[in-house]
């Protein structure tokens, strides 16, 4: 009996499961405009900022290029992106906590203006606090990943003969790297996932002319008080599977278009 219980225990979960993935689908897309436009300009900023700042922090090392200089280079290109994109994510925030009944805004469009007048530009930097405090996260990312990144690099001296390289690099290169940006990634995200919850938590609207949540040590304690500290983690599964994929092929694109166009550069100076 207890065995038939089971059972109709897992199908009934398969079933719900199903359910919710037919009907609510249109859920999943929330949001999802501010979100597109927000990672072009967030992983550009980033990624721009970091390449630059490391060339800037290398040269004033007296050219060395040391996990110090990739510490800060990380630091400098979180808080940079942190302070651009912010208004960004939160209007993707408003949207997606938005309910099946009722829908407050309209659009993208309509949210921010939503905002502008009724919590004045201050309310598009929500949130702004736990942001710069996931600037860890990328610091982080970025450490392990240049780390990794030449811990599993193959030594050109040591390649086999007639072995197929693709864009310069071997197949095991390319692997490397891919493999080290969903490491870093994934070891990130578990460290500093916190920030996550506590930064949508404060972008939320006011209820009823209430603010909830206030300020980043103020939502901490609140959210470890009422729910506990488990709470903390709360959708972690669902977002390192939706970050360690995109952080590996984001990663992947950014060495073969820094190594594609830095050949290119190497080869005009030569000439």
């Amino acid at each position: 009996m207890g065995g038939l219980n089971q059972t109709r225990f897992l199908l009934g979960h398969f079933v719900e499961t199903a359910r919710i993935l037919v009907y609510g689908m249109r859920g999943y897309f929330k949001g999802l405009g501010p979100n597109l436009v927000g990672v072009i300009p967030a992983r550009s900023i980033n990624f721009y900022t970091y390449g630059n700042g490391k060339k800037l922090y290398t040269e004033l090392n007296h050219g060395k290029e040391t996990a110090a200089v990739h510490l800060v280079s990380a630091a400098t290109a979180g808080i940079v992106t942190s302070t651009a994109t912010n208004p960004i994510w939160v209007v993707k925030t408003r949207l997606q906590l938005q309910g099946n009944g009722v829908r407050r805004y309209t659009s993208s469009l309509d949210c921010v203006l939503h905002i502008l007048k009724e919590e004045g530009v201050k309310g598009l930097y929500k949130g702004m606090s736990a942001s710069y405090l996931g600037v860890a996260e990328g610091t982080i990312q970025w450490v392990i990943y240049e780390h990794l990144k030449r811990k599993w690099a193959v030594n050109s001296v040591g390649t086999v003969s007639g072995e197929k390289r693709f864009g310069g690099k071997s197949v095991q290169d390319w692997m490397g790297n891919l493999g080290a940006a969903a490491v870093s990634k994934f070891v990130a995200a578990c460290v500093s996932y916190p920030h996550e919850v506590i930064r949508t938590r404060l972008r939320q609207p006011a209820e009823n002319g209430v603010q909830k949540y206030t300020g980043l040590w103020q939502c901490l304690r609140l959210v470890a008080k009422e729910e506990g500290v488990v709470a903390l983690y709360g959708g972690m599964t669902a977002h390192l599977l939706r970050v360690v994929p995109n952080a590996a092929i984001m990663f992947f694109c950014y060495e073969a278009i820094v190594h594609r166009f830095g050949n290119e550069q190497q080869q005009q100076q030569h000439q």
